[in-house]
């Protein structure tokens, strides 16, 4: 199979991470697996070469460590043959404000928000630069419904739409995809992770990482820039996102709305 070039892909050692470099593997991907256990990345990359012919280099880096962000950064800015960047690296909790620790939201920040814009940042120029290349940042249904889980977390997720859509608007005539990637609940070490173990969530809302991953990149084979793989009906969505853009018409004006009553 001829090679579609490089594909990083951010923790990539288990759950959603690996479902994607697995399948991007197959699809004909060069790999560079990134995530803080060694262990399981040597496993994976010995796993995806064995058994798809593929390239697959460990990077082992704790994406909250700013020299282990910048060895990363270095290496999408400097290697030609990437073309895709998934920035799937994060983590999500589920405590109210009330029973959270300051400093565990300040690492998911770190790791959802400035890794990824920092990660991000580095790859893109560069494919711009080559005329093509792939973004696809994994965010979250809590970016459309922050009030599910935790406040941080939805609001690191919402991040991470948003800024996809923008990049969308800024690149779309450069040659370069971005997709966002809205998961509802996946059966993954994030639950577990988080406090709360999946076998506690109902069995008919949580996707395995198999499915959610298949229907993500069926959704970017179809031109999708923002992809709900539980969502039945993609009308809905673009009902949703047509109100946005016309409501964004009418957002700013010399004057308050008259239904605040200010004088005039």
């Amino acid at each position: 199979m001829t090679s579609k070039g490089t594909a990083v892909v951010t923790g990539a050692s288990s759950g959603i991470g690996a479902t994607y470099a697995d399948r991007l593997a197959r699809r004909g991907y060069d790999l560079i697996v990134v995530a803080r256990n060694r262990a399981r990345l040597e496993a994976l990359a010995k796993r995806l070469s064995d058994t798809t012919g593929r390239a697959v280099k460990v990077l082992v880096a704790d994406l909250e460590d700013k020299a282990d962000l910048a060895q990363v950064e270095m290496v999408l800015k400097t290697d030609a043959s990437i073309t895709m960047l998934v920035n799937n690296a994060g983590f999500g909790t589920f405590a109210p404000l009330l029973e959270s620790d300051i400093e565990r939201m300040m690492s998911m920040i770190d790791i959802n928000v400035t890794a990824l814009t920092r990660l991000t940042y580095a790859a893109i120029p560069a494919m711009v630069t080559r005329g093509h290349g792939a973004l696809i940042n994994i965010s979250s249904i809590v970016s459309v419904s922050p009030e599910t889980l935790n406040g941080v977390y939805g609001g690191t997720k919402a991040f991470v739409h948003a800024f996809s859509t923008s990049l969308n608007h800024e690149l779309k005539d450069k040659g370069i995809r971005v997709q966002a990637v809205l998961p509802g609940a996946t059966a993954t070490e994030f639950w577990d992770v988080g406090g709360l173990a999946v076998e506690h969530l109902p069995a008919e809302i949580v996707m395995t990482a198999d499915d959610m991953v298949d229907a993500a990149l069926a959704g970017f084979d179809q031109g999708e820039t923002v992809t709900i793989p539980a969502l039945p009906d993609i009308e809905e969505w673009n009902r949703f996102e047509a109100a946005r853009r016309a409501m964004a018409t009418r957002l700013s004006a010399t004057k308050p709305a008259v239904r605040y009553g200010v004088a005039q």
